[in-house]
């Protein structure tokens, strides 16, 4: 209140060493400069023309609380933001606000030096903190700012899109600057960093599972290392053929290493004449029904819920040549046979052989005919013949049993029965076969036919004085004369009449055989 008589007033504001002071002639004034969270002993003194009161009795002044300072903010735990901070002077309570840069804001009342909030990945937090007491608020201290850790990719996808490639795809995560994506195997790890949101990881080892996890990086915090992983294995490892082994002429036993024990096998010969598969869970399967005298191309992969392996290496495979379908055999001549045969799919060269208790005869030829020798007349053979290719392989073919023509006889004579009569006498070769005897000469030509058993025939009515041909031949089963039995000429005179009176002149000339 005024003091009666005073014209000016003096107030002094007191802290220690420290005075402030205002002068006013009303009844209040205001002294500048205060110090936040201090105490002052204010009086006030009273003056006039004849000088000063005493001052009033001090009254004890307590400042706003200055801002509060060390200042601290950390996330004790994902999801929870620890603000921090020192007590100031007359601070009796704080408030802290948070405020995110999504505009969003928050704050907490306390009476102690700490505050919890929730926060979240990605985010970029400003933070300020001020003293309240009953003088006020304290004034705006410095603010500061906490960005949390990016947020973990979303929609994270691994997908393995070649035998040792895998293509990692996710949503775009708030907060993240860069991502930096690991596949950890037991062999090590594979990295890729990019700030796209695609990333493929190639030369992965084959037949591995790799665990596999997509990282957000932000300068401001570093990385997200809370973020969930997937596991992807890699196709299987390519098997190695090891082996191929002929079972049977068209079958094939196929053996590799297994390297993975989920996995499915799948052989195939490829070749002209078309493909040709095998499946198996082990290390072996078997190639059936293979056609002969083909080439393959004999590879193998393996399949896993994982997916594909490439190819093996591929193996050429040769299976035997065929056997030929038709084999004719032609007797020539008494002794010598010729064999045909159509030819045989993948062979090069060919060895016949015509084989009995007397004797084998054998050729070895590039045609697909040959003349053998050696032959003994009415006799059975056994006759194979094998196929051989380029590389050697063989194959043995068996064919129908056969039989050579019967022999010709032998001690072939004439004798004359009269004027017009001749006799024809042989000695067989064997007495179950017929004989068809042929007398040719310029006057005419004459044939006769015993029956079977009997070794000579008889021809009427034969013209004397002329020279004839004379061949004796056995007759097959079928009625066929054969043509290559030697012939013999005879000179049948007409002079006298005496039975038996016949010249032998020789026999002909190769080239004159009927």
């Amino acid at each position: 209140m005024p003091a009666e008589g005073a014209l000016t007033y003096s107030v002094t504001a007191s802290s220690g060493l420290l005075k402030l002071k205002c002068n006013t002639s009303s009844a209040s004034c205001t002294v500048p400069s205060l110090q936040c969270g201090s105490e002052y002993y204010v009086s006030v003194t009273a003056y006039n023309d004849a000088g000063s009161s005493k001052p009033t009795d001090a009254v004890s002044l307590k400042t706003i609380p200055c801002a509060p300072v060390n200042i601290s903010i950390e996330e004790d735990e994902s999801g929870h933001l620890l603000v921090s901070w020192s007590s100031v002077n007359f601070g009796h309570y704080y408030v802290v606000f948070v405020k995110s840069d999504d505009g969003l804001e928050v704050h907490c009342n306390t009476s102690h030096t700490q505050c919890h909030f929730q926060s979240d990945c990605g985010f970029t937090y400003f933070i300020s903190v001020f003293a309240y007491n009953k003088a006020g608020q304290s004034p705006l201290g410095d603010v500061f700012n906490y960005t949390t850790a990016p947020c973990c990719p979303g929609d994270f996808q691994a997908v393995l899109v070649s035998s040792d490639t895998v293509q990692v795809s996710w949503a775009p995560a708030r907060g993240a600057e860069v991502y930096e994506t690991r596949a950890v195997g037991w062999r090590g790890a594979v990295l890729c960093n990019d700030s796209a949101t695609a990333c493929t990881l190639s030369a992965l080892q084959c037949s591995t599972r790799y665990n596999i996890t997509v990282y957000s990086f932000s300068e401001a915090r570093g990385s997200n290392t809370s973020c969930a992983s997937k596991d992807v294995a890699t196709a299987p490892c390519s098997p190695e053929i090891k082996n191929i082994s002929k079972e049977a002429p068209s079958v094939i036993s196929v053996h590799w290493q297994s390297n993975n024990e989920e996995a499915t096998y799948i052989v195939t010969a490829r070749g002209e004449a078309g493909f040709w598969h095998c499946t198996s869970s082990g290390n072996s399967c078997t190639l059936i029904s293979l056609p002969c005298g083909s080439a393959f191309s004999v590879s193998a992969i393996a399949r896993s819920p994982a997916g594909q392996s490439l190819p093996s290496y591929s193996v050429p495979l040769e299976t035997a040549p065929c056997c030929p379908n038709d084999l004719i055999l032609t007797q020539v001549t008494q002794s010598v046979t010729n064999i045909s045969w159509s030819v045989g799919m993948g062979a090069q060269t060919y060895v016949t052989t015509l084989e009995s208790p007397k004797g084998q005869a054998k050729c070895h030829t590039l045609q697909n005919y040959c003349l053998l020798g050696c032959i003994t007349c009415g006799t059975n053979y056994t006759v194979s013949l094998k196929a051989i290719s380029e590389t050697g392989l063989t194959s043995t073919c068996t064919y129908q049993g056969y039989s050579s023509s019967a022999c010709c006889p032998s001690g072939v004579k004439l004798y004359r029965l009269g004027n017009n009569g001749i006799r024809v006498y042989w000695r067989p070769s064997d007495e179950m076969i017929s004989y068809n005897t042929d007398l040719h000469g310029s006057k005419g030509n004459f044939t006769c036919a015993p029956s079977s058993g009997l070794s000579h025939c008889d021809i009427t009515e034969i013209a004397c004085g002329d020279v004839y041909t004379v061949v004796v031949s056995p007759v097959t089963d079928k009625g066929l004369k054969l043509t290559f039995c030697p012939r013999k000429i005879y000179s049948v005179t007409c002079s006298g009449s005496s039975v038996g009176m016949v010249i032998y002149r020789g026999k002909s000339n190769a080239d004159q055989r009927i």
